[in-house]
């Protein structure tokens, strides 16, 4: 986001609700259409905004 100069108001004026950036804060899961919302405003790739990681906790 800071690369591209791009604002948590932005994203919520632009369909982010405050609760999905809270979970996003907190490393928290967010669905795949919340994902696609994200690539789309940041015009990025799930890449750019996902790490996988062996820690999974389940």
């Amino acid at each position: 986001m800071r690369e591209k100069g791009i604002s948590q108001y932005y994203l919520l004026k632009n369909g982010i609700d405050s609760k999905t950036l809270d979970r996003l804060r907190n490393n928290c899961n967010i669905t795949m259409l919340t994902l696609e919302k994200l690539c789309t405003l940041l015009n990025c790739t799930p890449n750019d905004i996902v790490i996988f990681s062996s820690d999974s906790r389940f």
